[in-house]
């Protein structure tokens, strides 16, 4: 993928999650929207920068060819994509929503489950629709 498109590809994950993340601190808690979406804003800036940066290395260690990798390769891929990231995230929604680490630990985790199988999903039809649309997968 060129610089171009992992950007695309991240902002696009992002807005997706975004929205549904929103979705569901209305309906499930009684936190003020508008600071639940400060906080999801301030997130996605930090999974989008650990999102190219790991897609970057990812992508380098077993080739560009997404097609081609298998489940297992996706499950691994999500499980270290999430796991680096609630290296950041932890400390803070510790500050953000002053949680003590293991409320945060709980929350966070149970956010990373919904996100291993929000990114297999994403990632695996990004990159369906991505041949069907340009055609050849570009190398890059």
């Amino acid at each position: 993928m060129s610089v171009k498109e992992r950007i695309l590809h991240s902002v696009l994950f992002e807005l997706f999650a975004l929205s549904l993340m929103m979705l569901g601190a209305k309906l499930f808690t009684q936190h003020n929207p508008a600071e639940i979406g400060a906080i999801g804003f301030a997130l996605s800036l930090m999974a989008m920068t650990w999102n190219y940066l790991y897609n970057l290395m990812f992508d380098r260690l077993f080739g560009a060819e997404r097609l081609s990798r298998t489940l297992i390769t996706r499950i691994s891929h999500a499980l270290g994509f999430e796991g680096g990231l609630l290296l950041v995230t932890i400390p803070f929604l510790m500050w953000a929503l002053q949680l003590d680490f293991w409320t945060v630990l709980i929350l966070d985790i149970s956010v990373v489950l919904f996100f291993l199988v929000y990114a297999l999903i994403f990632n695996w039809s990004y990159d369906l629709l991505r041949v069907k649309w340009f055609g050849q997968y570009a190398e890059a």
